[in-house]
């Protein structure tokens, strides 16, 4: 199929093709596949702990090379697009996701399986971007708020999918099969495009900058590597403190590189707008809520409260609730008392929610764990909802597609470092806590590990009282997270109610 611009797709051959809507079913099934892999990992931690020996900080990266090469590769991935072909790149993208996700389920160690995720990181950020920009070469206008809809509405029903099937596939599989169950969908995704997708480009787009993109890319990986590691060499350690002075260093380079370009990658400028920086600050805390209480939450319902793989799954489904009943009724309440007194709300109920989860003991039970996680998925879900949609119409028409790709990098980049921070906390915490007086130094070291190992210690070595330690001192970092959590939405409420506009 010759490649066509945007202003040279034909009226009505294209947009009246019977197939587009077969080829939207294959996007929204490669959209579905992305959503749930946003958190299919999460109920396979603990697993994964068990049987691959993979410590707190391991498992914090398994978890973090996709969302860090995500956040870092979706904005130049979606000008290659622009440039090279949106069809071309966008089977790109799912071949290496796909490719990734057989690497993952024939890994045999941690570090492939990190490897594996950070590979279908590359894949991903060339889908989510290009996924959206060929609908225009398949729908009239009047067709094209349904479509957007509906990919939407599948990338948002893959988030609590997630635990459900990984918790389901892990009861009955081995834990490699949560990434090979991507691979007949993805592959079903690239036969459609092949066959069912024209191609089109926007030469007019920037350039990739490829200095840009790796300092990006660098940065990021820098940040949260010193992140992940301070909790096992120290915050004072010259190597943890070389990391986040480089990665200071590189994004101040980025800033300085793209502020000087005439048509930069990364439109920082857009930063400058007050109603764009602090919505999509809201937006951002909530994806960092939303990462770090995934990792945090599957260890405390499978190791502390006994719950299976499939049991961990379906107990999160109420930190994922909120999300659809935002869906329907955020925007009635924007348009009645605005975006500033929904999201500042919104977030207070949020620092309300973890604050009440701060009160969690190893006793407590899943009955008040579910009461607080259905607060929180609502207050996270009332805020992230409007927030991000402010933020879209705080930008001039000439610059949506850049204030867009920003606002997603910064949102992925918020959900990197909760998993880092958020998931460093909890490994400080736990190991400051954990009683480990009278065990072999070795036995120490893997207890030491994670509160999955601790419990296989415990086992091994006929000892309950390690069990309980390591319950206790689980829940206690979970708390500690839980107050940053609270803390940092109550600020970014009161933020949000002294500056945001009244209205749009």
């Amino acid at each position: 199929m010759a490649a066509v611009t945007p202003h040279d797709l034909p009226s009505d051959s294209v947009r009246r093709d019977p197939r587009r809507w077969w080829a939207l079913g294959a996007l929204v099934a490669s959209m579905l596949v992305l959503g749930f892999d946003m958190t299919i990992l999460n109920v396979a931690l603990p697993t994964m702990a068990g049987e691959l020996g993979a410590s707190t900080g391991q498992q914090q990266w398994t978890a973090d090379a996709y969302v860090v090469v995500l956040a870092a590769l979706m904005l130049p991935a979606g000008l290659l697009g622009d440039r090279f072909g949106r069809r071309r790149m966008l089977v790109a993208g799912l071949a290496v996701f796909l490719a990734g996700s057989v690497l993952g389920a024939l890994a045999d160690d941690v570090t492939r399986v990190i490897a594996a995720r950070a590979l279908m990181g590359v894949g991903a950020a060339l889908v989510l971007p290009l996924a959206l920009s060929v609908l225009p070469s398949l729908f009239a206008p009047g067709e094209r708020t349904k479509a957007v809809g509906v990919i939407s509405a599948a990338s948002a029903l893959g988030l609590p999918l997630g635990p459900i099937l990984g918790g389901w596939l892990l009861n009955h599989f081995w834990w490699g099969s949560v990434f090979l169950i991507n691979v007949p969908m993805v592959a079903l995704g690239i036969t459609a495009c092949v066959f069912l997708l024209p191609e089109t480009r926007d030469p007019s787009s920037p350039r990739v900058d490829a200095v840009s993109t790796a300092l990006t890319a660098t940065g990021l990986g820098a940040l949260v590597y010193a992140i992940i590691e301070a909790p096992r060499r120290g915050w004072t350690d010259p190597l943890t403190l070389g990391l986040f002075a480089a990665s200071a260093a590189l994004v101040t380079a980025l800033v300085l590189r793209e502020r000087g370009r005439d048509r930069p990658m990364l439109d920082l400028a857009l930063l400058a707008r007050r109603g764009f920086l602090l919505n999509a600050l809201a937006a951002t805390l909530g994806m960092f809520v939303l990462s770090g209480l995934m990792f945090v939450l599957p260890q405390y319902l499978q190791a502390v409260l006994g719950n299976d793989a499939l049991g961990t799954g379906l107990r999160l489904l109420p930190l994922m609730a909120g999300l659809f009943v935002a869906a329907k009724r955020a925007q009635p309440l924007v348009v009645r008392f605005g975006p500033r007194a929904v999201i500042s709300a919104a977030l207070t109920v949020l620092a309300f929610a973890a604050i009440l989860g701060s009160r969690t003991t190893a006793g407590s039970g899943y009955g008040y764990t579910a009461l607080w996680l259905t607060i929180a998925g609502t207050g996270f879900a009332f805020a992230l909802v409007p927030a991000m949609g402010a933020a879209l119409s705080a930008l001039p028409a000439d610059r949506a597609g850049s204030g867009s790709g920003l606002l997603m990098t910064v949102r992925q980049m918020g959900g990197a470092i909760g998993i880092a921070l958020l998931g460093a906390l909890l490994a400080s915490a736990y190991g400051s806590r954990l009683d480990t007086a009278g065990l072999p130094g070795p036995a120490a070291s893997a207890a030491g590990d994670s509160v999955v190992a601790a419990h296989a210690v415990a086992a091994r070595l006929g000892d309950p009282a390690l069990t309980a330690s390591a319950d206790t001192a689980y829940v206690h970092g979970m708390t500690v997270v839980l107050l940053v959590v609270g803390v940092a939405s109550l600020v970014t409420a009161l933020l949000a109610a002294a500056l945001l506009p009244r209205r749009e």
